[in-house]
């Protein structure tokens, strides 16, 4: 029920001595859909310990036992990892792995935990209770107030004349007005955007499907690469084409003789979902008629990994290119510190970091004034030589790029990542967001 509109009555009636109130707040757990799965398969870590139990290694683990359960097996002290072995940190009974399931999942001790985990969510709830008093009861209030309401009746015939009208109090809460509202992923990207634009930038656009050539081969990322397997990427049947021959050749010969091993036509034409927006950078360096230019791109991204509550499936990259002869590493750093500046962050700092397209590279650091610490907010660095020339025969081409949704999340003080895509209107009506 919704409480509103009752509220102004009530607290009008509490003023005069008519009615009592008193109230009581609750909190509860719920489980997200992340903990009725372990409730159901049970939890990572216990299927770790078991599987240490019985003797089996890192290979026979599933990707969220790998990702979670060894971490907090680890953290319970519950296994011990030897030479790259798991081993059991100590003997627990049936009896006592049952235990601590169940006292871990009814969330009687571990509520912060389980929703630090994402496995459960906190709601808070207020029961007000409203009891007449004695002066309440011996009351007549029939007809006792004057008219609540002046009508355009009333206006037009000049009847408001006559009567006496109940005083209003504007302090009283009354019911929020229903009204749409923009999400905050898109009024961060619209943002973004005009960012961008006023800093000279074209946007790239393109769709979410791209061939491995694109969002692999051209970027100079091994073919043997891990971030290719099932695990990272994901894979849809049927190929995609490959473009013209020549660019093809160039990219062949980078791969072949900087990473040494023969190149397969057929592993390029893989059609995959697009990993990065990097993959439109690609494309665009590769149809680039002249320099300078300069580009950005605000798109989603997808990734074959267990969600949790900082991580996604799909997401959403923001980058910038910039290609010119003349451009230097001092130019980046330059251009990096207007776009964070616009952003409305006053303190930036870079630290040398580690890209496989871009060398040399950083880290982009941004004060958060209200958590008092650095939080590292994206990525930048000089294209490498293999990734530039074969696209677009020049060099250098400057490029950075950060996730949305985590900055996002940061800034608006949220605990769980998920919460941007819940659709929970509550949450949306009063979501603010400080770009």
């Amino acid at each position: 029920m919704d409480p509103n509109p009752l509220m102004r009555p009530a607290v009008s009636l509490e003023e005069k001595g008519l009615v009592r109130k008193s109230v009581e707040s609750s909190n509860s757990l719920s489980f997200t859909a992340e903990g009725e799965k372990y409730l159901k398969d049970g939890l990572p870590e216990i299927r770790v310990y078991r599987k240490a139990l019985s003797g089996k290694g890192m290979p026979d683990l599933a990707p969220d036992e790998k990702q979670f359960g060894i971490k907090w097996a680890k953290e319970k002290g519950l296994i011990l990892i030897q030479q790259g072995k798991l081993a059991p940190a100590k003997k627990l009974s049936e009896g006592e792995i049952e235990r601590y399931s169940g006292a871990y999942l009814n969330g009687s001790a571990n509520g912060a935990e389980l929703v630090a985990r994402g496995l459960a969510s906190e709601k808070s709830s207020k029961e007000i209770t409203l009891e007449i008093t004695g002066k309440g009861a011996a009351a007549r209030l029939a007809g006792s107030e004057g008219e609540t309401q002046l009508t355009s009746e009333m206006l037009r015939t000049g009847a408001w004349k006559g009567k006496q009208f109940k005083e209003f109090d504007v302090t009283v809460p009354a019911r929020s007005a229903q009204m749409g509202k923009i999400h905050p992923i898109t009024h961060a990207m619209e943002r973004i955007r005009r960012i961008f634009a006023e800093m000279g930038f074209e946007e790239m656009e393109g769709g979410y499907v791209e061939s491995a050539f694109w969002n692999f081969d051209a970027l100079f990322q091994p073919q043997d690469h891990p971030a290719r397997e099932l695990a990272d990427t994901f894979y849809l049947e049927g190929e995609e084409p490959l473009p013209e021959k020549k660019l093809m050749e160039k990219v062949k010969e980078a791969h072949e003789k900087g990473w040494g091993c023969k190149w397969s036509e057929k592993e390029a034409k893989k059609r995959v979902l697009r990993t990065h927006t990097t993959a439109l950078s690609a494309r665009t360096l590769a149809s680039m008629k002249s320099t300078p230019k300069k580009y950005f791109a605000v798109g989603r991204v997808f990734r074959n990994e267990a969600t949790d509550f900082k991580h996604l499936a799909e997401f959403h990259q923001v980058e910038g290119i910039l290609a010119w002869e003349g451009a230097t590493f001092r130019d980046l750093l330059g251009m990096l510190r207007e776009f964070y500046s616009k952003l409305g962050f006053k303190k930036i700092r870079f630290r040398p970091s580690y890209f496989p397209y871009t060398e040399p590279s950083l880290e982009i650091e941004v004060y958060f004034e209200e958590k008092k610490q650095w939080i590292e907010l994206g990525g930048a660095g000089i294209m490498r030589p293999e990734v530039s020339y074969p696209l677009a025969g020049t060099y250098p081409v400057l490029a950075w790029g950060l996730s949305l949704e985590r900055p996002l999340m940061m800034l608006m003080g949220l605990n769980d990542i998920r919460t941007f895509y819940k659709n929970e209107l509550g949450w949306l009506k009063q979501a603010k967001v400080k770009l």
